[in-house]
């Protein structure tokens, strides 16, 4: 890697080690003394250097935690995160959003626009404009350019480095020794400087979050509405505080500043989405300690809440009945609500999924074949469809299928994996082997990823194509993997 091109990551560091604490407030009432640094955000780091640092951040919080892969779960996070983004100062800036499987209390911003958000914070949320708080008050960390602006020094990190370094320090592990230094490194400076500093970025991170919950017609009220909660959470948790309370500090001035604020717009209701509810009870399933807490837990709320509440309680119910293998009793749930909701595709695909973990997969193809002409595109119901094409012994109908939709959209990696099991069943072992090797990388998991090109570079023999292909890649890999091993910190 090039001395100065790498020099334009590494002189971020600091910026962002400290920038990705989001909503962290002090309680005293000193005014902020905010150093005048220019908007370095453009010459420090270029929207290309942000992106690869970013791909690889996300790549080290895969290998750090569970993220989901739920491909309907995943759809609601981006859009929700994207209609937010429309409403932003900075609608062009690509942004990406994820759910991780923890039931931790969190959320983070990264490099990139990689904006996290756990399953724990979505599931104390109450309504949609709540969480959609959180990631607006995320999304103006990023177009304000707190993430850039704050860097001090510059230390020498290789881009894998510097990525593992801000998920361990961010998301509060201690998987990297270089996290650890680096943080030690920070600590040793000017403490207070630094916090000040973010103090005045979280004032305008509130403001303007308020500002796109508007622009997006979600609710500006629900900022303040769940600051008080977790506020008022905080006192029942005692040394045992969730990441989230530790590093996003709710006081009473603050609660009292947004909602000055937020009761500027008129108050009207904003009902949460069909989908957004639907995702919650999904969610709920997912992250179950077993099926049969979920089943307890939806079983005893049936009768409660509105129509449509109710229907929301048998979807969940039905779920983690077949995550329990109760196919039969969920089939029968979710026929009923079929009939009731024929345009919710979430549910058809709950229906599809009994059909085909009843084994009948002429009946399955049959119906998701009939599900795709009624939602043309679907990611979740396209995915289970092939899924279906492979188990039924039809790989190449399946090959095709998924070769088409990832022309005009970037593969995940549900759909790597999915290559991986269709050029399997072809026979073509080195288009099998190449993709478990992204799999792996997009995983965090680069020495298995080389392992995987090396089997497929020696199963493609004569395929000019694939083993250019192949070669590139490893010498990319093999690259990031020395750049990590080295860790040269100071």
């Amino acid at each position: 890697m090039h001395k100065r091109y790498k020099q334009g990551f590494t002189a971020s560091i600091l910026s962002l080690v400290f920038g990705l604490f989001v909503f962290r407030v002090m309680a005293d009432n000193t005014p902020p003394v905010l150093p005048d640094f220019g908007d370095s955000s453009g010459s420090v780091i270029s929207p290309v250097q942000e992106k690869e640092l970013g791909e690889a951040f996300f790549r080290s919080v895969h290998a750090q935690l569970h993220v989901n892969q739920d491909p309907e779960i995943q759809d609601f996070i981006e859009s929700l995160g994207q209609k937010l983004t429309i409403a932003s100062d900075a609608p062009g800036r690509p942004f990406h959003f994820f759910v991780v499987l923890e039931p931790v209390i969190n959320a983070f911003a990264g490099p990139g626009g990689y904006i996290g958000i756990n399953s724990g914070l979505i599931l104390i949320t109450e309504s949609e404009s709540e969480l959609a708080s959180v990631i607006a008050h995320e999304i103006a960390h990023v177009t304000q350019r707190h993430l850039n602006r704050a860097f001090e020094a510059a230390n020498r990190l290789s881009i894998p480095t510097a990525a593992a370094t801000l998920a361990a320090i961010l998301l509060g592990t201690q998987s990297s020794d270089a996290g650890i230094a680096a943080l030690a490194a920070v600590q040793a400076g000017s403490a207070q400087y630094q916090i000040n500093f973010t103090r005045d970025n979280e004032k305008e991170a509130d403001r303007i979050g308020i500002q796109i919950l508007s622009g997006a017609n979600l609710d500006p009220r629900s900022m303040p509405a769940f600051f008080q909660k977790l506020q008022q959470s905080s006192r029942y948790y005692g040394q045992n505080i969730p990441e989230f309370l530790r590093t996003h500090p709710v006081t009473a001035s603050r609660v009292a500043d947004t909602l000055g604020r937020a009761e500027k717009y008129p108050y009207r209701q904003f009902p949460n989405s069909f989908v957004y509810e639907l995702s919650k009870a999904k969610l709920r399933v997912l992250t179950a300690e077993t099926p049969q807490a979920s089943i307890d837990f939806f079983n005893s709320r049936l009768d409660r809440g509105t129509s449509r509440q109710r229907t929301v309680t048998q979807y969940g119910l039905a779920l983690a009945l077949l995550a329990k293998k109760q196919n039969k009793k969920a089939h029968g749930i979710l026929r009923v609500l079929i009939e009731k909701y024929p345009e919710s595709s979430r549910i058809a695909n709950a229906v599809g999924q009994t059909i085909r973990k009843s084994g009948d997969f002429k009946k399955a193809l049959n119906f998701y074949e009939s599900a795709l002409k009624h939602f043309p595109g679907n990611y979740a119901i396209t995915l289970a469809y092939v899924e279906v094409l492979l188990k039924s012994g039809n790989p190449g109908k399946a090959e095709k299928i998924l070769l088409q939709y990832t022309e005009n959209r970037a593969p995940t990696l549900d759909i790597y994996e999915l290559l991986a099991q269709t050029y399997d069943a072809l026979g073509n072992l080195g288009q099998s082997h190449r993709y478990i090797a992204e799999y792996y990388y997009q995983t965090g998991h680069t020495r298995s990823a080389i392992t995987q090109l090396n089997i497929a570079r020696k199963a493609a023999k004569n395929d000019f194509y694939l083993t250019a292909i192949l070669d590139a890649r490893r010498k990319l890999f093999e690259q990031e993997e020395k750049d990590r091993n080295e860790r040269r910190l100071f």
